[in-house]
């Protein structure tokens, strides 16, 4: 998480440009936001903390587990995609909101012929500037595209920075909407409606309620990596604001809130503590049993995927789900 330095790269052999966006935010915008959650009654980090370099690679394993549905349902929605919407490829713009690795926009191309691939432009948008750099080039090797814009940004309040093409396809994959809550989730729908233009589409993917048990297991897997996942957001914190968290003070906790309808991650502490950060700054003391809350993912219904289009001036074409409706893939225009 680059939040110093400007970047303007075109990547060698490969038709990659990175533009990064985050020193428009500053570092010292950052500090503050962590440092205000950390003082709050109920600590919280935002979870966009999560994706450094290690984050990522943590994220990507973490797809790869049993126990973790999301992903591979999604996958298999998108897979089938075009044989559903009959999406026209051709000089489409595809611009994918909190892109982490390849692997589902892979899928998407996948369906496109080679010669709309030729005329495609993708643009990947994500905090985390490894994870683009990383599966633009993949990308490359595997599809020859007009070109790779990736954008290493906050999508959630830079929006105004996406490149403004016509005819573009926006991907919003993963239930990333489950992350905020309602008034941040209407604020974010409503500011991406204003965004597009008339022709412009959305591919939104939103995780549906389900079974208690399938949920909390998803977050809890018997391998412990999204423990590890959880914890190094302290070192992301760490990096960023010069605080010493030790990740082995805090056990991680996850659980379905059934009254807000969402799984919580929190990081628990097994000890009292004081941390220590910037000298001009008061340490932050943590009580044993306190929680620093990480994330929600919420789970939705079928008017709550309505009600994004609504917010955003879309209207909704199409709801595609699996065949126990545990994920649905819904597709919005702008008239």
């Amino acid at each position: 998480m680059n939040y110093l330095q400007n970047i303007v790269r075109s990547e060698p052999n490969v038709n990659v440009k990175l533009l990064n966006y985050l020193p428009k935010i500053g570092i010292g915008s950052a500090r503050e936001e962590i440092f205000t959650g950390l003082r709050a009654k109920q600590k919280y980090i935002y979870p966009k903390y999560f994706y450094d370099g290690r984050g990522s690679e943590l994220f990507e394993e973490i797809t790869q587990l049993e126990e973790y549905y999301p992903t591979r349902t999604e996958k298999k929605i998108i897979a089938g995609l075009t044989k559903k919407l009959y999406l026209d490829f051709s000089g489409l713009n595809i611009v994918e909101l909190g892109s982490g690795d390849c692997s589902k926009i892979s899928l998407l191309l996948e369906q496109a012929s080679r010669e709309e691939l030729k005329e495609l432009t993708y643009v990947p948008v994500d905090i985390s500037e490894s994870a683009i750099e990383k599966s633009s080039v993949e990308l490359l090797k595997r599809f020859t595209l007009k070109n790779v814009t990736g954008i290493v940004a906050d999508f959630y309040c830079q929006l105004n920075l996406i490149p403004k093409n016509r005819n573009r396809l926006f991907c919003f994959f993963g239930s990333t909407i489950g992350n905020f809550n309602a008034g941040e989730a209407k604020a974010f729908m409503t500011s991406l409606g204003k965004t597009m233009q008339p022709g412009d589409s959305l591919l939104l993917g939103a995780d549906m309620l389900k079974d208690i048990n399938v949920l909390e297991r998803a977050y809890n897997d018997k391998k412990g990596v999204t423990a590890q996942f959880n914890k190094n957001i302290l070192n992301v914190v760490n990096n960023l604001t010069g605080t010493e968290f030790d990740t082995s003070d805090f056990e991680h906790y996850a659980f379905f809130n059934e009254k807000k309808s969402r799984i919580e991650m929190h990081l628990r502490a097994m000890k009292d503590m004081v941390v220590n950060s910037e000298p001009d700054r008061e340490a932050i003391t943590v009580r044993r049993g306190e929680t620093i809350h990480t994330e929600n993912s919420n789970k939705f219904s079928a008017d709550d995927v309505e009600r994004f289009g609504k917010w955003a001036g879309l209207e909704l074409q199409k709801i595609l789900t699996d065949k126990n409706d545990w994920f649905s893939l819904s597709y919005y225009r702008k008239i």
